[in-house]
C-alpha cells in the first residue's frame, strides 16, 4: 500500500501560503494547457530532426551511418540537460514556490545556471578528447568514423550553449510558464534548420561544408537561445525576480537541485547505453542494417520529446502540490500525464508498425536500409506506448523529488537489453530477434515504472 502524508500534517506556514492556481485548477485541462506549448515546441524539434536526417541522407550513406554513431551522444546531452537535470531544476523551484518561498526559488535559479555551465564544459572536454574512441567502440570505421568526427567536433565544442538553454528554460518552466521556453525552442529550431541546412548542403549561396556545416547550425541556434534566456531572466521579466547583488553560494541550494537532477541523469544515461549496446551489435551486421536501425532508434529518441511535453508539464503541478502538502493531487497529476503520454506515443508506434514507409521514405529509398528499419518498427513500434508511459512518470516523479523508482526501472531495461542482446548476438540470431527484444524491454520498463510509482511514498 502507498503511504502519503496527510493534508493536516502540513506546516502552518505552508497551509497559510498564497494559493497558486496550479494546485487548485482542474488537473486534465491544466495539464493540457501547460503541455500544449511544450508539444508545439517538441513538434518543432521533431521537424528539425527529420530535416537534419533528410539532408544528411543527401550527403550519402556514410554520413547517414556516421550520424547514427553521434546521435546517441547528442540526445544524451539534450536529455540530461532538459529532462534530467532540467527536471531537478524545475522541481526545486516549483516546490519552493508551492511553499510560498519566492526568494528561495530565485536563489535556486542562479545556482541552476552554474550547474548548467559546469555540466556543459564537462561534455565539451569529454567529447573532444574521447569522441573518436567512443565512436570506434560502437563500430565506426573509415569514412563513417570520419563523418561522425566532423559533426561531433563542431557540435560539442559548444555544449555549454545546449546546457544553458535547457537549464534556463527549466527555471522558467518551474514557475509554471511553459509558453516562453517553448517560443524560444521554436526559434532555436528554425535557426538550426536554416543555418544547418544552408551550410551543410550549400544552400542560399552559402559554402557547402557537409557534416561540420550541419553541426554548426545547431551550435549557432543554441548559442542564440542561451543568450536570450539569460537576458530574459536577468531583466526581471520572468515570474522570478533574480537578485544578483544579494546572491551568495549556498551548498543546500545545490543539494536541493542535485538530489533530484543528479539521480535523474542516470535515466537518460541508461537510455543511451541501451541504444549504444544495440548500435554496437547491429554495426556488425553491415552498414545498411546500421543505417536502418539508426532511423528506428532516431524515432525512438524523438518520442522522448513527446513524452517530455506531458511529463515536464506535470513537474510544476506535482512540485507545487507536494510543496503545499497536496500529495493526493500530485499523484493524480502524475497518472493523468502518464495516460496522456502513453496514448499519444503508443498511437505513433502503432502507425509506424503498420506503415513504416511513412517514416523511412523521408530519409532513404535504399532497399537494404528500408528492410532493416521496417523490421525494427514491426517489433518495437507496438511497445512505444509503454515507453511513453514510463517516461512521463519519470518526469512526474521529479516534481515529487522521488525519482529513484523510475531510474531503477531504467536499470532493469538496460540489463534486459544488455544481457539479452549479448546472448542473441553470440548465438548468431537474426536482426529481427534483437528488435523484438527492444520492444519487450520497453514493455518491462513501462510496467515496472508504474509499480515503482504506485508503491513509493510521496510527501514528508
Amino acid at each position: 500500500m502507498t503511504i502519503d502524508a496527510p493534508l493536516d500534517a502540513r506546516p502552518a506556514a505552508i497551509r497559510t501560503a498564497p494559493v497558486n492556481s496550479l494546485v487548485t485548477s482542474p488537473i486534465l485541462p491544466t495539464l493540457l494547457k501547460l503541455a500544449l506549448p511544450n508539444a508545439i515546441a517538441m513538434f518543432g524539434t521533431t521537424l528539425v530532426a527529420v530535416a537534419e536526417t533528410s539532408y544528411i541522407g543527401r550527403l550519402g550513406t556514410e554520413p547517414l551511418a556516421g550520424i547514427a554513431l553521434v546521435f546517441p551522444f547528442v540526445m544524451l546531452t539534450q536529455m540530461m540537460s532538459a529532462g534530467a537535470m532540467g527536471g531537478g531544476v524545475s522541481s526545486a523551484i516549483s516546490r519552493a514556490l508551492g511553499a510560498g518561498n519566492r526568494d528561495r526559488a530565485a536563489t535556486l535559479a542562479l545556482h541552476a545556471a552554474m550547474i548548467g555551465t559546469c555540466a556543459g564544459l564537462f561534455f565539451t572536454v569529454v567529447m573532444l578528447t574521447l569522441g573518436r574512441q567512443f565512436y570506434s567502440l560502437l563500430g565506426g570505421r573509415g569514412g563513417v568514423l570520419e563523418q561522425a568526427m566532423q559533426y561531433s567536433h563542431v557540435l560539442f565544442s559548444g555544449a555549454v550553449s545546449i546546457w544553458l538553454v535547457n537549464t534556463l528554460a527549466s527555471v522558467v518552466r518551474g514557475t509554471g510558464d511553459m509558453r516562453l521556453p517553448s517560443i524560444v525552442l521554436i526559434f532555436v529550431a528554425i535557426a538550426q534548420v536554416s543555418v544547418g541546412g544552408g551550410l551543410g548542403l550549400g544552400l542560399f549561396g552559402l559554402p557547402k561544408l557537409g557534416m561540420p556545416g550541419v553541426a554548426a547550425g545547431q551550435l549557432t541556434a543554441f548559442t542564440l537561445g542561451a543568450i536570450f534566456l539569460a537576458w530574459y531572466l536577468a531583466s526581471g521579466r520572468s515570474r522570478l525576480k533574480l537578485n544578483f547583488t544579494a546572491f551568495r553560494f549556498e551548498r543546500e541550494m545545490f543539494v536541493d537541485i542535485l538530489k533530484v537532477g543528479a539521480i535523474a541523469c542516470l535515466a537518460p544515461l541508461q537510455t543511451v547505453l541501451t541504444i549504444l549496446i544495440f548500435t554496437k551489435i547491429v554495426a556488425g551486421l553491415g552498414t545498411e542494417t546500421l543505417a536502418g536501425y539508426g532511423m528506428g532508434s532516431r524515432l525512438e529518441f524523438l518520442l522522448v520529446p513527446i513524452a517530455f511535453a506531458f511529463g515536464i508539464a506535470s513537474v510544476p503541478m506535482v512540485g507545487m502540490a507536494v510543496g503545499a502538502g497536496l500529495v493526493a493531487r500530485a499523484r493524480r497529476v502524475a497518472w493523468t500525464a502518464a495516460a496522456a503520454a502513453g496514448l499519444t506515443v503508443g498511437l505513433i508506434g502503432l502507425v509506424v508498425a503498420i506503415k513504416p514507409v511513412l517514416w523511412i521514405s523521408l530519409f532513404t529509398s535504399d532497399p537494404g536500409v528500408t528492410a532493416a528499419a521496417s523490421s525494427y518498427f514491426a517489433w518495437a513500434g507496438p511497445a512505444f506506448g509503454f515507453f511513453g508511459t514510463g517516461l512521463a512518470l519519470y518526469f512526474a516523479s521529479q516534481g515529487a523529488a522521488k525519482v529513484g523508482g523510475p531510474v531503477m526501472a531504467g536499470t532493469i531495461r538496460l540489463l534486459l537489453v544488455g544481457l539479452g542482446g549479448w546472448w542473441l548476438a553470440s548465438s548468431g540470431a537474426p536482426a529481427w530477434t534483437l528488435f523484438a527484444l527492444v520492444g519487450a524491454a520497453m514493455v518491462v520498463y513501462g510496467l515496472s515504472t508504474v509499480l515503482f510509482i504506485r508503491f513509493t511514498r510521496w510527501g514528508k
